[in-house]
């Protein structure tokens, strides 16, 4: 025999020897469920096992020894959900004495279960330009006081900017920029995924585009993203997406638009023109991505949906002062009016001067008392600490947002628990609302996708590698849920209604739902990306 047919006939002997691979152990096995693993596939009825906090298989394969299994026959399973826009690093009154603390710490909110009864896992915070600007502290602050979800961390810029600059409105001076730049390094050096901007909110909103570019290039050099909260989400929204991508262009920067929408009814349809800007700058190359709420309303300071920047310059005390000054009262009037005007309606959402208003329509509030809209605007901006709720979008505009396969899922909520206001529902519905309703009940995406772009895209648009899928080596952060009770029941009326649906849940491998129950425990942890400078 030949050396050439004696190799052939051990190959041939090895094929057809059965195949013997070893048996997986494991804490855990989810047993049977239809398996969707983040990719955007279709599901698949298989195993999952779980051990040591990782996944340890998927799919098919034989099973040793195991501690605990779970009969997910007829649920789905998929990964942890990741929230790329969130804001719970937002600071509330500690019920100790440490004064105001970020709700993910505060001891009456930390547990997280808002996001965990929607499947959420992950969260990321640091958007919209503000929040903690010292990352290492922060993600500190989160070793030592767990909470029930993993958090990670953008750079806020406005943080930066008022660190240096305060909230003035004028270019950096000096040696300004280079500050900036250095407190964006450290925060990426601690561990951020990347950097934000608030371009509505002062005093992001005093930044050109060149030094928002100055310092994303710091960004890009670490390899994170852009993420911004657009100049302009109503009539300059096509203008303000393009400025997103130029700063992508100047910066090498991976771009992301947060929350992506049209405001104000008479720009509704826009999100197709802004949508298409996007669209061409992904196919010259650029990383270019976006996420959604699956809303057609909108929250924030009332003061900010009614006054330009430009009169938000300085403190709150200074905006109090110019509503109080006659003169300047006249002036801002009309433009208080026709502002809430456009934007369709205004319900109260937070007002401690004003309880009696919150949970109301402002024009409602207004009938009863005999006065303009535009007055119970004005008190509830002077009163400050408010919040509102805007009802500007169009539901067409949603619905068809959710249908782009590079937009993912996001709340801009945060971790909250009934307290008397009365907040958009989105922080305890956006992932039940966009899987339950849209894709298992109204079919607007399909299952698959709708999964992604809660998983594994929100986990790429990080570049965050070890969770977002159901792969052997990931991070243990899975849902189980039942498709004909996942939905959210969370409304403007009654915002705080949990979820419904998730039947288990991991973080990190550990149980934070089992068998529908919220269980005691704080899993999260804080998620540091590795600082891993470009080569070159």
């Amino acid at each position: 025999m030949t050396i050439r047919c004696l190799t052939l006939a051990v190959l041939l002997s090895l094929t057809a020897a059965p195949s013997h691979a070893a048996s997986v152990d494991a804490d855990l096995l989810l047993s049977g469920g239809t398996v969707y693993d983040g990719a955007g596939g279709p599901g698949r009825v298989g195993n999952v096992a779980v051990r040591d906090g990782q996944i340890a298989a998927v799919g098919e394969f034989e099973v040793g020894e195991v501690g605990q299994t779970v009969d997910c026959t007829g649920l789905i399973v998929a990964p942890g959900f990741i929230d790329l826009h969130n804001h719970s690093d937002q600071t509330i009154e500690s019920e100790s004495d440490a004064g105001r603390v970020p709700r993910i710490l505060a001891d009456r909110t930390r547990e997280s279960v808002c996001y965990l009864t929607q499947g959420c896992t992950t969260i990321v915070t640091g958007n919209c330009g503000g929040g903690k600007r010292d990352v290492e502290a922060y993600y500190g602050q989160l070793d030592e006081t767990p909470s029930g979800v993993n958090v990670a961390h953008l750079v806020p810029q406005g943080s930066v900017r008022r660190k240096v600059i305060g909230t003035k409105r004028r270019p950096p001076e000096g040696d300004e920029l280079q500050r900036m730049q250095a407190l964006v390094r450290e925060g990426m050096q601690a561990g951020a995924w990347g950097m934000s901007t608030g371009l509505q909110y002062v005093p992001s909103a005093y930044a050109e585009a060149e030094e928002i570019a100055a310092l994303a290039e710091v960004v890009a050099d670490y390899n994170g993203i852009y993420a911004s909260h657009i100049r302009d989400e109503g009539d300059e929204l096509v203008e303000s997406v393009e400025e997103a991508v130029r700063i992508g262009r100047l910066s090498g920067a991976a771009v992301h638009v947060s929350h992506f929408k049209a405001s104000k009814r008479r720009n509704w349809g826009k999100v197709r023109a802004a949508a298409a800007v996007l669209q061409r700058a992904r196919e010259e190359g650029l990383t270019v991505t976006a996420d959604q709420y699956p809303y057609a309303a909108s929250s924030t300071s009332v003061a900010a949906m009614l006054l330009p920047d430009e009169e938000r310059e300085g403190s709150r005390s200074d905006l109090t002062a110019r509503l109080n000054d006659p003169e300047q009262l006249a002036r801002l009037r009309p433009i208080m009016a026709d502002l809430l005007e456009a934007r369709g309606g205004i319900m109260v959402a937070e007002c401690p001067s004003l309880p009696r208003y919150v949970g109301r329509m402002i024009r409602d509030i207004a009938k009863d008392e005999g006065r303009e809209p535009v007055d119970v605007a004005i008190d509830v901006v002077r009163s400050g600490d408010e919040a509102g709720v805007s009802f500007s979008m169009d539901e067409r505009d949603v619905r068809w947002v959710m249908t782009l396969p590079w937009v993912a899922t996001a709340s801009d909520g945060s971790v909250k628990v009934p307290d008397g206001t009365k907040p958009h529902p989105r922080s305890f519905g956006t992932f039940s609302r966009r899987i339950g309703r849209y894709a298992i009940e109204e079919e607007v995406i399909p299952l698959e996708l709708a999964i992604r772009s809660s998983s594994g895209l929100p986990a790429d648009i990080l570049g965050m590698t070890d969770r977002g899928y159901l792969r052997a080596g990931q991070a243990a952060d899975i849902v189980v849920l039942d498709a004909a009770s996942f939905r959210d029941h969370a409304t403007f009326e009654a915002p705080t209604e949990p979820s419904t649906g998730v039947r288990w849940l991991l973080v990190n491998g550990r149980l934070a739902i089992a068998d529908g129950a919220v269980q005691d425990v704080t899993a999260g942890r804080p998620l540091r990306k590795l600082p891993k400078p470009k080569a070159g």
